[in-house]
């Protein structure tokens, strides 16, 4: 995948945390709030958008990241480049673009998804999906929401401090389609996935299953939450 890497310094060090870094794919699908940590040797790392799996915030699990060697290889390495450069250049936000194809040829960000029906008591949630690209990122933490219009997907986000008009939180994306055909394209996939499996549920033609197709890595799944 082509990538387009953008490095945010921190003017103010909180803690341990020297950055924030955002990589678009293909100019189609960006993830954000990744971050770049220093630990006590002064080493700089990467660390992928995560939310806490407990209660009590004892475990933490990613929301994205990459299933391959080389392309954690590829994406972290391209992260802690721009981020050097930030530092050298003093400056406080840096952009890097890494092509792996011909970089005047337009390339197709190609994926597959995974949906299944899952309902919470109290909740408009009616499933769960995980994306990939290209066989090399995961997705997790999708979900399908009954809307006033019908079924609608929701991608990973989180709480930030502002609010609306009435007073509510509003969210922002962690991870998300850039254009709008391939939103259309992806979002499309996802419910058809999601219609499929309620089909074949409904028919019983298929057990409880949270195990994806052969050929996929880093498949980890709770039995009682999938795709999480």
């Amino acid at each position: 995948m082509n990538m387009e890497i953008t490095v945010n310094q921190l003017e103010k060090r909180e803690g341990n945390l020297r950055a924030f870094a955002s990589a678009v794919f293909d100019e189609s699908f960006k993830v954000s709030n990744i971050a770049v940590i220093e630990n006590k040797n002064g080493q700089s790392f990467v660390s992928m958008p995560r939310y806490a799996s407990s209660k009590d915030d004892s475990g933490y699990k990613d929301i994205c990241h990459p299933i391959t060697k080389e392309f954690r290889e590829q994406l972290y390495d391209g992260i802690l480049k721009a981020y050097e450069q930030v530092q050298q250049e003093e400056e406080n936000r840096l952009q890097l673009k890494i092509y792996e194809a011909d970089k005047d040829k337009k390339t197709e960000l190609k994926f597959q998804v995974k949906a299944v029906p899952f309902e919470r008591d109290g909740s408009n949630l009616k499933g769960l999906a995980r994306i990939y690209l290209e066989d090399c990122f995961v997705i997790n933490n999708v979900s399908l929401l009954q809307g006033k219009n019908g079924l609608f997907v929701a991608m990973p986000s989180y709480k930030t401090k502002q609010t609306d008009e009435q007073g509510k939180s509003i969210y922002q994306d962690i991870c998300f389609p850039v254009t709008k055909e391939f939103r259309e394209q992806l979002y499309g996939a996802v419910r058809k996935s999601f219609e499929e499996s309620k089909e074949k549920q409904k028919s019983g033609e298929e057990k409880e299953q949270t195990k994806p197709s052969a050929g996929h890595d880093g498949w980890q799944e709770a039995r009682d939450t999938p795709f999480r």
